[in-house]
């Protein structure tokens, strides 16, 4: 299987063209595996998960409030657009790919704007108004993924402590599809010098044969990356153990039996019955 697809330029030099779109099909494959081996070891061969108990006092315990806010409203919008724009983005970039032919670069490039400025508005948001490492993976997540992969494997150990405000498999994808997102954003709006739009006249001649290449290899291997991803995000988004976090992304708040089942009170430190804060350790 090739992975990249080459040409010949005007000089008759050898040049990278984009790369092979065997690698969509590979990652769509790939993926559908994936969920699918997932969902046999999950059905017949996972363990059931066990916790440390929390050392927060039971006064703590006993004040958590009914509802716990989660997300916010921003926070939500953000989601739910950057999720649209993405979609939006993969369709029109890759069914002209398997034979669906239709005019799609104008769609592809206005989702892309869109994405981009969802991503910026993300960015202020996150670092000015939100706790931006509570979301990045750190050493105690390490030693807690690690407890929790001996036990499935049968060790007799001392389980895992239950996450913070975001669980390690949350953080984790959080940061693959940041590197991926933004290999493909950058990327394409670089690209977009190529397109013409009402606010530029195109201009393919901005960058040299060989460095448009690698341009359009990052931006393909990002997209199809993230047929990967976004196939997996679907995934566990319907899982039955892992709806009422789908559900926190739709109302903003998780109930008090899931907060207490699924996080620790001295991790995720809630202060107040609609606002809280991230204690990661």
């Amino acid at each position: 299987m090739e992975l990249f697809q080459w040409g010949t330029n005007p000089w008759g030099q050898d040049v990278l063209v984009r790369i092979s779109w065997s690698l969509l099909y590979l990652a769509f494959y790939g993926g559908l595996a994936f969920l699918v081996g997932h969902a046999v070891w999950k059905q017949w061969f996972a363990r059931a998960e066990a916790f440390a108990p929390s050392a927060a006092p039971a006064a703590v315990t006993a004040a958590i409030p009914a509802r716990i806010e989660k997300y916010t409203l921003a926070a939500r919008l953000f989601h739910w657009v950057m999720a649209a724009a993405m979609l939006v983005l993969l369709v029109t970039g890759f069914l002209p790919i398997v034979g669906i032919k239709f005019a799609w670069v104008t769609i592809h490039w206005i989702a892309g704007v869109v994405l981009t400025l969802s991503i910026v508005y993300h960015i202020v948001h996150a670092m000015f108004f939100l706790d931006p490492w509570s979301v990045w993976v750190g050493p105690s997540d390490i030693a807690d993924a690690i407890r929790r992969l001996r036990r499935q494997l049968g060790a007799s150990i001392d389980p895992p402590r239950k996450s913070g405000k975001y669980a390690l498999d949350n953080r984790l994808y959080h940061s693959a599809v940041l590197l991926t997102g933004l290999a493909a954003t950058v990327t394409g709006l670089v690209m977009m010098v190529r397109v013409e739009t009402p606010f530029w006249t195109r201009n393919p001649y901005l960058l040299a044969d060989q460095t448009w290449g690698y341009t359009y290899v990052i931006h393909g291997l990002g997209g199809v990356a993230l047929v990967t991803l976004i196939m997996a995000h679907i995934y566990f988004a319907i899982r039955p153990e892992k709806f009422w976090m789908t559900k926190s992304m739709i109302y903003g708040w998780i109930g008090r039996e899931d907060y207490l089942g699924h996080h620790d009170p001295e991790r995720w430190v809630v202060t107040e019955p609609t606002a809280s804060k991230s204690a990661d350790a």
